[in-house]
């Protein structure tokens, strides 16, 4: 995370500098296990962690051009160690439609609003498809965990 919030405020400053007011956008995270595995059970049991997997990403301003952009991402890599620094990247990101619900709470109280995601899912003649997807708004090192807000995304197609 340092390296991407290095960049995101990197490229902010830039365009600030050139007159362009925006924001640094939320982080979001994608989730997904090494084996595939979706069973909620598993994923919030004794389930061992280490086949979750995970890329983290920031929004950028689409008014960033292409040198600004290659500015943030050294100020970024330079804040990270390897294999991380090679890592920072810029990529697009379009998942299709989806499903999404806005979870109020800590993040390891999140299963009952997954189950009721998905339920919704299933409701509207759907299937979840691709990776789970959290948007995070707001810092949790600010205020309580009974007040973290965390919109949850899931991409769907249709069933058949």
């Amino acid at each position: 995370m340092p390296g991407l919030y290095a960049a995101a405020w990197t490229l902010r400053f830039a365009l600030k500098a050139r007159g362009v007011v925006t924001k640094v956008g939320p982080l979001e995270g994608l989730w997904w296990t090494s084996d595939g595995t979706t069973d909620l059970d598993v994923i919030f049991g004794e389930a061992d962690r280490t086949t979750w997997r995970w890329t983290l990403m920031i929004p950028l301003p689409n008014e960033a051009a292409d040198g600004e952009v290659e500015a943030a991402l050294a100020a970024g890599r330079s804040k990270l160690e390897e294999p991380f620094a090679t890592g920072l990247r810029v990529g697009m990101f379009a998942e299709g439609r989806v499903a999404q619900l806005l979870h109020l709470g800590a993040y390891a109280a999140e299963r009952p609003t997954i189950e009721a995601l998905h339920a919704a899912i299933a409701g509207a003649g759907l299937r979840p498809t691709g990776r789970h997807h959290e948007i995070y708004l707001g810092d949790p090192r600010r205020g309580t965990p009974e007040k973290i807000r965390t919109l949850l995304r899931q991409p769907v197609v249709e069933t058949g």
